[in-house]
């Protein structure tokens, strides 16, 4: 009995933090290839793997076996270094979906949620993690219309993550990025 508990605990380490938070739901109308390429972070919520990290960025690339790799770049302002981190996802269910589950440390993977989707260019997109503490607000250029940024932080708000906790990302400096 001691084993198949030990078992089904590990199971739920290895897979159980990557469905979407309750009452959240991802987009179901997900291209994956329209979604490749770099994305711009907007906003965040805090967590440690991002902390003082500016100029953020994510690329997405295709992978031979079906899912993506992922390079997560950010300038560390404190040590004035850039530092990269690079994962790979995959899809929960079907591609069309927009859940996946993403790894960094393997064989930990998280959950990746599109929850909302610029659906006709593709240039704007609201992500969650596996619960609220994870939220981040992508553009695919490094600065996002006001009006499309305030829309995406309401509808994070109306489905009950603390907006009042977003981190607004620098991305340029005198026009351009750090070095």
């Amino acid at each position: 009995m001691m084993k198949l508990t030990t078992l089904a605990c590990s199971l739920f380490m290895l897979f159980g933090c990557s469905s979407a938070p309750k009452g959240v739901t991802p987009i179901a109308t997900f291209d994956l290839d329209r979604y490749l390429g770099t994305w711009y972070e907007i906003a965040r919520l805090d967590h440690r793997f991002e902390r003082s990290l500016s100029h953020v960025s994510a690329t997405y690339s295709s992978r031979a076996d079906g899912g993506i790799d992922v390079l997560n770049r950010g300038y560390d302002k404190k040590t004035g270094e850039w530092k990269e981190a690079n994962g790979r996802a995959y899809f929960l269910e079907s591609p069309q979906k927009g859940s996946l589950k993403v790894t960094f440390f393997w064989p930990f993977y998280a959950g990746y949620h599109v929850i909302a989707l610029d659906q006709q260019n593709y240039s704007y997109a609201l992500v969650s993690g596996p619960d609220r503490d994870y939220l981040w607000l992508l553009s695919r250029t490094p600065k996002l219309e006001e009006s499309i940024t305030q829309s995406l932080v309401k509808k994070a708000a109306a489905l009950g993550f603390d907006t009042s906790n977003l981190i607004f990302v620098e991305q340029q400096r005198d026009g351009k990025a750090p070095g």
